[in-house]
């Protein structure tokens, strides 16, 4: 009886979080801006960054990261979009490689079981050995079913994505990691490199999660306050929907792999900048409470820059 309660007041709690962002078409909020005291590079000068646009994605450099490449871009960096199949002659042209919410052409408009993986084994063969050569890959798959999309992928590096959704059981929104709640950790991306680049609180809203491999560095811890839900369809849950506890569970982190770093994700919207809603509302790095996303982002590019 106690489970069956849990169940149906963790899927009202969905219910009530399933608002603007999925019934309303979400579009980039191109007026923002973030000021950055002093660019990394001068304008235009900056390593070449390709968002990539070939695997059915959720957020593309010209659609809703495109803010995202702006904000990059104001630091100096050279913002492309890449349309081809991952090789590693197209690969050779980039320093940082952004994967954001992948899809397999199956999954285009059709958010259900199976979600089989965006990227092809040859694909992924040429991004391990290009990030082992030097390469610097940031992945980030958002909630189901962009997780499965991403599995393969993320699994070559040693991360395994439950592809399912990230549910705070306090009905909060947009959620809080920060310093002060323990979910945030003190690392080299949020410390930064100076007091101006310290992040204390990161705001998300709603993703996936995953389990790390050793020597892995976690950004973003969950902990019992978090459910993972497992739905056969995109915000569609049951009953028997399959659901864990997020203990033990991770949203962000750092790692190297040979010569090379990856950065991995399991939420999106927190850097893109959208308005969503027939109110038009702020939904991402322009939401009043996340001030602190656009510096997280940038420390997160500076730090997949360092080194050679």
């Amino acid at each position: 009886m106690k489970n069956h309660q849990f169940r149906k007041s963790l899927f009202s709690l969905v219910c009530c979080l399933c608002f603007s962002t999925l019934f309303s078409q979400q579009v980039p909020d191109t007026s923002f801006t973030y000021p950055i005291k002093k660019a990394r590079y001068s304008e235009n000068k900056g390593p070449i960054i390709y968002i990539d646009g070939a695997h059915h994605n959720f957020h593309t450099i010209d659609g809703r990261y495109q803010t995202f490449a702006n904000v990059v871009a104001a630091d100096g960096y050279q913002m492309k979009g890449s349309n081809e199949a991952f090789s590693k002659e197209v690969l050779s042209g980039c320093r940082i490689l952004v994967i954001s919410n992948p899809l397999h052409e199956s999954n285009q408009g059709n958010w259900n079981l199976p979600t089989p993986s965006a990227f092809t084994e040859a694909e992924i063969k040429a991004v391990k050995e290009w990030v082992k050569s030097g390469g610097r890959l940031f992945l980030i798959a958002d909630h189901m079913p962009f997780g499965g999309a991403t599995y393969d992928l993320g699994k070559a590096f040693g991360v395994e994505w439950s592809n399912g959704f990230a549910m705070d059981n306090r009905r909060r929104s947009p959620e809080h990691f920060t310093r002060e709640n323990g979910l945030l950790l003190v690392g080299p991306i949020t410390e930064g490199q100076n007091e101006d680049e310290r992040i204390d609180d990161v705001v998300t809203f709603t993703g996936s999660a995953f389990q790390l491999p050793k020597g892995a560095t976690p950004i973003l811890q969950l902990d019992q306050h978090y459910t993972l839900l497992e739905p056969e369809q995109a915000w569609q849950f049951e009953e028997d929907t399959p659901f864990k506890s997020g203990s033990g569970w991770y949203q962000a982190a750092h790692l190297t792999h040979g010569k090379g770093k990856v950065v991995v994700f399991g939420e999106a919207a927190m850097f893109s900048a959208q308005l969503g809603g027939p109110n038009q509302r702020p939904f991402g790095m322009n939401e009043p409470e996340a001030k602190q996303n656009p510096q997280l982002l940038l420390n997160i590019i500076h730090w997949l820059d360092e080194g050679k």
